[in-house]
This record gives C-alpha cells, structure tokens and sequence, in this order.
C-alpha cells in the first residue's frame, strides 16, 4: 500500500461519513462519551469503520473526537485519555486493514481560548499535544483536525502536532451558509492562514450541506494553492417525530462529490448524517471522474499545488477589507466626554443607577436628570442585574443620554450572548450614540431571581475586551472590515479586596494588553488595603475610578463582610455601624463613612463612582456633597 502523501499525488480519496449517526442509530444515546467506546464497546466501533471500508472509503477517522483532556474530563475519564486515543488508532487499523489509510480525528476543545476566553494559547497547544502524542503512539497515518470556528484554536493544534509527528495533516473549519466561520472570519482569511500555519491539505466540514460547502469552496480555491477537503453534512437536519433525520440522499451527495472535484478537492467525504450507503455513491462518482481528474491535475506540482496563479477574487479594496486590514483608531480624547475628561486628568464623579424592573423609565430619567444638576458626571447602568425581569441596560443608557442629557457608561457582560450576538449588540449600541462601555464576564444565572435560568458565556471579560478593541479598530473578530471603526471608550473592572489577588491581578494585565482604557473598581472599604493595591497597577497608566458604597444599615455591612466574596470590611466600620441607633442614624453613618473614604481616595484616583444597595440617589449625593 502506498503512503498516503504517494496516494493523494495521484488520485482523489474518499473519507469516510459520520460516526455518531451510526452509533445513535445502532441505539447509543447522545450524552454518553462516544470516545469512550474505544474501549467499552470496541467491537461495535470497529464494526461502523468496516462498514464504511466495505463501502470503498480511502481514509477512516478514528473515533477520538472529543477525546481531548478537557471533553473527557466532563464525563470524569480524562485520566484515560491516552487510553482512549491510541484504542482508537488501533480499532481503525484493525477494521482498514491494509485496504484503506487511518486518520488521527482532532476536534475543538470545547472552551475558548485567547483572546477570546482565559484558556492561553499556550495550555491549548498542551492540551492537543497529548492527544496527538496518543495518537501517534496508536499508529495514525495522518491526523484530521476538524469542525474548528477559532483560527487561533486551529493553529494551536497544528503546532501541537507538528510538535510530535512530521505525518500529512488535514485542517478544516466549520462554516455557516454565507461561507464565514461560526465567528465570522471568511475563507479568503482562514485557507491562507491555514496554508501558512503548515496544513499539508485544507477543508470544511460539517455545519452545512453540499451546495452551500461548494460556495466556500470555490472561494478558497480562489486564495490558495492547497489541495482542498470537503466533508459536508447530508443537509441541514429536520425534526422528524422527535429525531433530528438528515434528508440528503446519497446520489444528491454524490453529484456534489463530482462538483468538489472540479474545484481541486482531493478529499471528498461527509459528516453528520452521512452513512455508508453515502460513501458508497460517493466512490462511484469518484472513480467516474478519475481519469478526468489525473488529466486536471497537469497544471500542478509534484506536492499537488496549483501552478497557476489563484483566480481574480475582487478589487485590492476588497481583498483589504474581507483580510481584515484594520482602520486608525479615534483618537481617546474624542470618543466621549468622560474619556476626554479622564485624559486631561480630570476628577470624575459617577453615579449607578439600576435599570428598573418592567419598562417604564419615567421614575429612573428623572433620578438621572436630578444627579446631573447635582454635579454628577456620568451614570453607570449594570447590565444583568440580579438577573431579574429589567429593562436592558443598553435600552436604559440610550434613553437617559437623550433624555436626560447626561453621558453614561453601559455595562455590558458577557452573560446569555455568544460571540456574534455581542458584535450586533455593540454594534447597534454605537449606532444609537453609546460611547462608554465597561465590560464585565457577568454573574451567573443562579444570581438572582431566576435559579434555574441557564447561562451562555461564550467569552469573558477579557475576551469581551479584545472583541470591543477590534471593533475600535475597524475590524470584526473575524477579520473582515466593519468599514469606519467604532469609538468605543473601554472601561474594565478590578477588585482590590479579590480572594485570589494575584489571578485577579493577572486578569488585570491581560485587560490592559487587550486594550482597557480606564477602570472601575469594586466597592473599596480597605484603605490601608488599596495603597498597595493601586503600586501593583500602577504600571498600566490607566485612570482609576474607585467604587464607594455606603452602607444603609449594620446588618448591609455585617452581610458584606461575610457573604459577599471578594469584599473586605475592617473591623472598625463594621462597629461603628453597629454603633448607630436607629435606621436613620445608621444611614447617616454609611454616609459618613462613604464620604470619608471618598475623601481619603480623591488624591490617590481620577474619580469614584457611587453605587447604594436600593438606589438611592439621596444618598449618593450626599457622599458626594463637597467632595470636589
């Protein structure tokens, strides 16, 4: 038998379909570790590989997809992942038996990473590195990294193999429709990214049916002289009584075989829904074409490049905009009057308001036109408020800037939006006159009123960062032109009492590498605390706005001190509330102590913002009164 690199040389190969439909069908269900039958049900995952030889595919994926430490540690067996890994080698061997090559299958590691999630780049590519090592050790010939969105993910695992075996690798994305990945980034970005990262062939898989993968074909075909793949799904899936069926027949993904074919695929196989009977029709039509193929490729190197120079894709104005060339930044002092404020060096004074709970604002436009006349600068809008039924922050920030005539700061989180969401939102926030963000990974949904109300957090805060700092550079987390770049005013926050100082203080760096402009801290009671807090940021050069709460009573600051993390009361406040006869008294003295922690701050920071439990603009005010 040939080595796979001699094979791909002369011929097109036919990969095989879908593991999991045939799995399903045969009765295992879908919340168990599919990985994991390598070595439970071995003789049932080796009889799916046979099926698919018997049907004439070139090329077996082993079934070790998810079978990365981090997927494997959510069904607890990522103490087998090696295991795992080279049983699933070994099982594909058996079934290919000298009649068909077996690839090492890698998928994503199902968190995100930089700069998108706190995962590093780094521990991904060790991550990847064990199960590629595995995989080696279990005899692959060539390994599949399959159905990535993340180009930095991708890559990761391209280094991580190159790191442990020199054999061919097959790297492909996964796209929606329009032919962008799932974040985004179209092809004309990611096949040549691809190419340069060291991919021996590039592809898609999964995600579309056949004629929309065609589209994205043709495209990179355009921009690289790769040898392509093309794995489709047969079709988008229907509910059919309750079970998702794929409804492409095998002779309609056959056809599309032969169109792949034409626009220089040298892998052609399926994905979700495919079956043997699949892959049955698509070697016909594969070896149809053969001899028209072996005539195509005369154009082409001896490592199957084309020697033609790639086709005419468009203007050299918009091969910029979809390689995603970003645009100047505005300058900071122009984005808004807070930042150019904070710029000259100003005190700032803000004040939070919530967003009230239905969606009349009629109560909360008028607290905000009272904070202005009171000297306020700017209104802070937490976004997810204890997750209750409340008008969106971004709704509220729109109405009292125009209403109220006062510049405010939306907090945006991360919480219930993936990645694409967040760029629409941002996106039409900047569009309606928002300037001022500060960009927060959000509470969890068991915060709240709603216990049982599940969470998305595609992203963290960190991540949310370098989003917002793309858009300010004219480009979307894909890479394409978003035309004239956003002027987005990036706040952060940081809590100087954090349990974890030193996780909370690298968390910190990494917001102001991505592009933090200014800061908000949590509520501050700790003086003697803060000193030495603000020398370990001072380095960043960023303006700090301190927090300031005032308590309303001793049992508020008995319950911040002990059931809120990341706050620290001292003692000495926590009595003297406690001294306070009275509710008014003890109102009186939250003030009080508010105000002299205002005062006691005013040298040290570029401003506070005041936040009450009840949102009492009363009493902010009056920590306010003559602090500037």
């Amino acid at each position: 038998m040939k080595t796979f690199s001699e094979a791909i040389g002369e011929r097109v190969l036919v990969c095989d379909g879908a593991m999991g439909t045939m799995l399903y069908s045969r009765g295992v269900f879908i919340n168990k570790s599919f990985d994991a039958m390598n070595l439970t049900q071995a003789a049932l995952v080796e009889a799916v590989h046979q099926e698919y030889v018997l049907a004439g595919a070139d090329i077996l994926e082993t079934n070790t997809f998810g079978a990365n430490r981090i997927k494997l540690a959510s069904f607890g067996l990522a103490d087998r992942l090696h295991d795992i890994n080279v049983a699933g080698a070994q099982i594909a061997r058996r079934a290919a038996d000298e009649r068909a090559y077996v690839a090492g299958a890698i998928g994503p590691l199902g968190i995100r990473i930089e700069p998108w999630g706190k995962t590093g780049v780094d521990e991904a590519r060790e991550y990847f590195r064990e199960q590629a090592q595995a995989l080696a050790a279990g005899g692959v010939d060539l390994f599949i990294l399959e159905t990535f969105r993340d180009l930095n993910e991708i890559g990761a695992a391209i280094d991580a193999v190159r790191s442990v075996s020199d054999r061919p690798i097959i790297a492909q994305m996964t796209t929606e429709e329009d032919g962008n990945t799932l974040d985004g980034t179209p092809p004309e970005k990611f096949a040549p990214a691809l190419e340069q990262r060291g991919a021996t062939i590039i592809g898609v898989n999964c995600a579309v049916g056949p004629a929309p993968m065609l589209d994205t074909i043709e495209r990179m075909e355009a921009v690289t002289r790769r040898k392509l793949s093309a794995q489709p799904n047969a079709g988008q899936p229907r509910d059919v009584e309750g079970r998702n069926i794929y409804l492409c027949s095998p002779d309609y993904m056959a056809s599309y075989a032969r169109r792949f074919i034409m626009h220089n695929v040298r892998i052609v196989g399926g994905c979700c829904g495919t079956t043997p009977e699949h892959i049955r029709q698509i070697k016909s039509a594969v070896r149809a074409m053969a001899p028209a193929v072996l005539k195509g490729d005369g154009d082409r190197s001896a490592d199957g490049f084309a020697l033609r120079e790639p086709a005419d894709s468009g203007s050299g104005k918009a091969l910029a905009e979809r390689a995603g060339i970003s645009s100047p930044p505005v300058a900071r002092d122009r984005k808004s009057r807070l930042a150019n404020a904070l710029t000259r060096g100003n005190f700032v004074v803000a004040v939070e308001l919530l967003p009230p709970r239905g969606y009349q604002t009629d109560q909360v436009i008028d607290r905000a036109r009272r904070l202005k006349i009171g000297g306020v600068d700017v209104i802070n809008i937490p976004d997810g408020q204890r997750a209750g039924a409340r008008i969106s922050a971004l709704s509220l920030a729109v109405l009292i800037e125009q209403q109220a005539g006062i510049e405010t700061v939306l907090h945006y989180a991360c919480r219930d939006r993936n990645l694409l969401g967040i760029q629409s939102d941002l996106l039409g926030a900047h569009a309606m006159g928002v300037r001022n963000l500060m960009l927060v990974t959000g509470d969890p949904g068991r915060v709240g009123d709603y216990p049982d109300a599940t969470a998305v957090f595609d992203v963290d805060s960190i991540g949310l960062t370098n989003v917002v700092s793309r858009l300010n550079r004219g480009c979307d987390v894909g890479g394409q032109s978003i035309g004239a770049p956003t002027s987005f005013h990036i706040g952060v926050s940081v809590n100087p009492a954090a349990s974890n100082l030193e996780q909370e203080l690298r968390r910190f760096e990494y917001k102001a590498e991505a592009g933090a402009e200014f800061v908000v801290t949590r509520p501050i009671f700790d003086l003697r605390g803060f000193e030495p807090f603000m020398k370990r940021i001072e380095s960043a050069r960023l303006p700090i706005v301190a927090g300031i709460f005032p308590f309303e009573s001793a049992r508020n600051a008995e319950f911040l001190a002990n059931e809120v993390p990341g706050v620290r009361v001292p003692d000495a406040l926590l009595e003297r509330m406690r001294s306070a006869e009275g509710r008014d008294a003890a109102v009186q003295e939250g003030i009080a102590i508010a105000r002299e922690i205002a005062a006691e701050l005013r040298g040290a920071v570029q401003g506070v913002q005041v936040s009450t439990q009840s949102g009492d603009i009363d009493a902010a005010l009056a920590v306010l009164d003559g602090l500037r």
